[in-house]
C-alpha cells in the first residue's frame, strides 16, 4: 500500500522536477570578487607613554590592548593576511623630530604565525609620544600591491602631537590615491578633542570611529572590523575625470572613484548601443566640515552638447554624503537585420557631475571630495526577450509557468488520492 508520505514525497518531487526545469535564469551574474587577491589588514597600536593609564577594568590600556590583540590573532581567518604597525613604541625621549619618526612594523603584513605575531606582542611597553599622521603613511605602504580589500585598524588612547602633519589631511591624501583603503579607528577612554580627531580620519577614507572603554569591547570590535575586511567586496577602480567631454575617459560598466574640486565639474564618457540602457549614480561625501547647504547634479548630454536626462539632490547638512542617479534608454533601430553590426550605431553620452558644497573656513581644499561613479549599461526592456512583447516581462512568464505546474501538481495529487482509497476499498 502507498503511504500519504512517500506519495507527499513523490508529488514534491515531480513538482521540484517541474519548476528546476524552467526555472534556470537566462544570464548568470558575473562574480566581480572571483580574481580579488587575499584581503589584507595592518593594526596599528598607539604604544605612546599614555597607555600605560590603569583605567581599562582595572588594568592598564596596554594590558588591556594585548589581551585583545591575543584574542584576535587567534580569530584572524586563514584568508587574511595581517600585520601589525606601531606608533609610539621605541623613542622614550624628548627631541620631537625623533618622537614623530617613531613608528615600525612590528609584524609584517602577509600570511600569519600567530605564535610569532604574538610573542612580538608581548615584547610592547609603552614608550614615546603619538606620531599617528606619519604611522598611517607607513601603513598605507604596507598594504601596498593587489587588488584585493585593504583595511587599516588604527587604535590610539590620544590624539596626534606631530603637527603641523595632520593625521586627518593624511588619511584624506590616502582616499584620494584611490587604492580602495579604508581606516576605521578605535578610541581608548577617549576625550572630546582625541574623538574628533579619530573621527575625522575615518570619515575620511569610509571607516568607522568607535569609543572603547572595556577590554571586551575593544576584542569584539577589532575581531569585526578584520573579518569584514575577508568579506568579498567590490573594490572602485580610480578613474580621473576630466574638465570637458572631449577630453574625458570612456568608462564600461562599473564601479569608479574620484575627487571633485570644491566649484569644479567632472565630465565621463559612456557608449550606449540601440536598444540598451545607461544607469548612472553618483555620490560624494563631505569628509570635512562644509557648508550647511549643497547639492549635486548628474547630466547625460549629448556630445554636441544637448542634454538629455539630468539627475538631482540636495542636502541641508544633516548627512555627510548626498547621491543622485539617472536613466537613459537608447531606442531601436529601425528595420535593421539580427546579423547587423550595431557597434557603429552606438551613441556616445557625456556624464557631468557637478556639486555646490563650500567648504568652511579655515578647511582645506584640496585633495577634493570623494565621489564614487556607477555605471551600468544594460539590454533595454524590449530587447532583453521575446517575452518582452507580453508587456509583463520575464517574471510574470516565470509566474504563470509555475501556477500551470502547481495545477498540473494538484490533479496528479487528487488523481493518486482517489487511486489510493480505490485500493484501500477493494482490499
Amino acid at each position: 500500500m502507498i503511504t500519504r508520505k512517500r506519495l507527499a514525497t513523490g508529488v514534491c518531487a515531480l513538482f521540484a522536477a517541474l519548476v528546476a526545469g524552467i526555472a534556470v535564469p537566462s544570464t548568470a551574474l558575473a562574480d566581480e570578487t572571483a580574481d580579488q587577491d587575499a584581503p589584507k589588514v595592518d593594526l596599528v597600536l598607539d604604544v605612546s607613554g599614555s597607555m600605560r593609564a590603569r583605567d581599562i577594568d582595572g588594568d592598564s590600556r596596554m594590558a588591556a590592548a594585548k589581551q585583545a590583540f591575543n584574542e584576535v590573532l587567534d580569530a584572524t581567518p586563514e584568508e587574511v593576511r595581517l600585520g601589525i604597525r606601531t606608533l609610539g613604541a621605541d623613542y622614550p625621549g624628548d627631541d620631537r623630530k625623533k618622537g614623530c619618526e617613531d613608528t615600525a612594523q612590528l609584524y609584517p603584513v602577509g600570511p600569519l604565525n600567530r605564535t610569532e605575531a604574538k610573542t612580538a606582542v608581548a615584547t610592547l611597553t609603552p614608550t614615546g609620544w603619538t606620531p599617528i599622521g606619519p604611522a598611517l603613511l607607513e601603513a598605507a605602504d604596507d598594504l601596498e600591491g593587489g587588488n584585493g580589500s585593504k583595511r587599516i585598524v588604527l587604535i590610539s588612547d590620544g590624539e596626534d602631537t606631530c603637527a603641523p602633519l595632520d593625521p586627518c589631511e593624511v588619511a584624506r591624501e590616502i582616499a584620494a590615491k584611490g587604492i580602495g583603503l579604508t581606516i576605521d579607528t578605535l578610541g581608548l577612554v577617549p576625550n572630546a578633542k582625541m574623538r574628533v580627531q579619530l573621527s575625522c580620519i575615518a570619515e575620511a577614507t569610509g571607516g568607522t570611529y568607535t569609543s572603547v572603554e572595556h577590554t571586551d569591547e575593544l576584542t569584539d570590535r577589532v575581531n569585526q572590523l578584520v573579518d569584514r575586511a575577508a568579506d568579498p567586496v567590490v573594490v572602485p577602480k580610480a578613474v580621473d575625470g576630466a574638465d570637458a567631454c572631449a577630453k574625458a575617459p570612456a568608462l564600461e560598466s562599473g564601479l569608479y572613484t574620484d575627487r571633485e574640486e570644491f566649484g569644479q565639474q567632472r565630465w565621463y564618457r559612456v557608449d550606449v548601443l540601440p536598444g540598451w540602457e545607461l544607469r548612472a549614480s553618483v555620490s560624494v561625501a563631505a569628509d570635512r566640515r562644509v557648508g550647511p547647504s549643497y547639492g549635486l547634479s548628474l547630466r547625460a548630454v549629448t556630445a554636441s552638447g544637448r542634454e538629455i536626462v539630468r539627475g538631482e539632490a540636495t542636502g541641508n547638512g544633516r548627512t555627510d554624503v548626498i547621491s543622485t542617479g539617472l536613466r537613459y534608454p537608447k531606442a531601436e533601430l529601425e528595420d535593421v537585420d539580427d546579423d547587423t553590426d550595431l557597434k557603429g550605431a552606438g551613441e556616445t553620452v557625456c556624464l557631468q557631475v557637478t556639486h555646490s558644497f563650500s567648504p568652511a573656513d579655515g578647511v582645506k581644499t584640496t585633495p577634493g571630495l570623494p565621489l564614487e561613479l556607477t555605471i551600468d549599461v544594460v539590454e533595454g526592456p524590449d530587447a532583453a526577450s521575446d517575452v518582452a512583447s507580453f508587456g509583463l516581462g520575464r517574471g510574470w512568464w516565470l509566474l504563470g509557468v509555475l501556477v500551470l505546474a502547481g495545477f498540473l501538481g494538484g490533479l496528479l495529487w487528487g488523481w493518486l488520492s482517489r487511486w489510493r482509497i480505490a485500493v484501500w476499498r477493494t482490499n
